[in-house]
């Protein structure tokens, strides 16, 4: 009975050795595999940015964003065929990543957008875990209102996003904050409020003699918003000069009257009585002071230089122009060189390197800080209510 005991004590030992040899020999074949499966659990813990752009110029802010990350720009082709199509090439891995795509607009539009949805179904056919677009101007947020016989343009391109692939959108200063409402998925609408108020603060040295005014009613809160911050007081230009969305058409018109057309003899509805603006006036007092007008869009600037002449003529001596997203179309530069604006200060959410150097008069605030911030917060599964601070509904 000893014997057989000693006997299958020993038949175990002999097994345990053959396990562990067998054991240690895959762990020696297995380095590579090993560190290969641990490369991958990294990458997908990982995230990579990349650009959308086709054009340099275009991928400058995406630099600055990798710069502030400390990481690099992922490796990707963008570019137009000779037949005008747009192709888009990654060129590594991104499978179980999380993908930043940042995509400034130019001036051609459409091809922008090509590339952002392009680029974004082929992150999604390779695995990406989650797409997110930073599209620090959102193209197409003027036309988010039914216009007659026209389309909500903003919504149609949310849904092209969201079949696209994109899961998440981090943009900047939505020209209506109720565009959000048009996703499916998240949108972080951030604000470029802070770093303008900075620039003010710094850049101004007599600032405390400025008023903010708002080139039209619509722009009062925007401009409220900013005089409130600075402690400084507020104008509003309202006038005939003015002409605002709310004044064209929006569909409730639609179909248009026709003379000959037959009404019911029992119904007579109240005929809406023609708008009339009154002459242009200024509301506040600008005399002798430093004006600073904001707004969210600098586009066509007939408007701007419009209120600059009347602002002079009430008797301000200096007037800046401040605004996010400096489009800055036609024949902008050579307008505001020609006209009483002293300062135009846009940030670059939108590439105006060719509008500089033709107007030296424009300014540029860099706001890559608060995007690269929120890259990493909502990698990081972060809250991203600090970068909301103190920031209220009308701003």
């Amino acid at each position: 009975m000893a014997a057989g005991a000693v006997s299958a004590c020993g038949e175990d030992g002999r097994r345990g050795q053959r396990r562990s040899r067998r054991v240690a020999e895959l762990v020696c074949l297995a380095p590579r595999g090993l560190h290969d499966s641990l490369a991958m659990n990294a990458a997908r813990s990982g995230y990579r940015v990349f650009s959308a752009n086709s054009t340099a110029a275009c991928t400058e802010l995406a630099k600055r964003i990798t710069e502030r990350l400390g990481a690099e720009l992922g490796k990707s082709v963008v570019y137009q065929e000779t037949n005008g199509e747009t192709r888009v090439e990654i060129k590594e891995s991104v499978r179980g990543q999380d993908i930043f795509i940042i995509q400034t607009i130019p001036r051609d539009v459409n091809t922008a957008v090509m590339e952002l949805l392009i680029m974004a179904y082929a992150l999604k056919t390779s695995c990406a875990r989650n797409i997110i677009g930073v599209i620090p101007y959102f193209p197409y947020s003027k036309q988010s209102k039914m216009r007659k016989r026209g389309s909500i343009v903003c919504k149609l391109l949310a849904s092209m996003l969201a079949k696209a692939g994109l899961t998440h959108i981090i943009t900047m200063d939505l020209h209506q904050k109720e565009i959000q409402g048009f996703f499916s998925f998240p949108v972080d609408n951030l604000r470029a409020s802070p770093f303008l108020l900075q620039y003010i603060q710094e850049e101004i040295p007599d600032y405390r003699n400025a008023v903010i005014v708002a080139k039209s009613p619509d722009a009062a809160k925007r401009a409220q918003s900013y005089a409130e911050r600075l402690r400084l007081g507020l104008a509003v230009i309202h006038g005939e000069a003015q002409c605002t969305e709310q004044d064209m058409d929006d569909g409730r018109h639609s179909p248009p009257m026709v003379k000959n057309a037959t009404v019911h003899p029992g119904l007579e509805l109240p005929l809406m009585m023609a708008k009339e603006k009154p002459p242009i006036t200024v509301v506040g007092d600008v005399g002798g002071r430093i004006a600073i007008i904001v707004d969210d869009i600098i586009d066509d600037v007939e408007s701007f230089v419009a209120a600059a002449e009347i602002l002079k003529e009430r008797g301000a001596y200096k007037i800046f122009v401040m605004a996010t997203h400096g489009l800055l179309s036609a024949d902008a530069p050579r307008l505001i060189e020609e006209s009483s604006i002293d300062e135009v200060v846009v940030t670059n959410t939108v590439p105006h390197e060719v509008q500089k150097l033709q107007c030296p008069k424009i300014k540029t605030v860099d706001i890559s800080l608060i995007l690269s911030e929120a890259i990493r917060r909502i990698h990081n599964g972060e809250s991203m209510a600090y970068l909301f601070r103190n920031i209220t509904v009308d701003d």
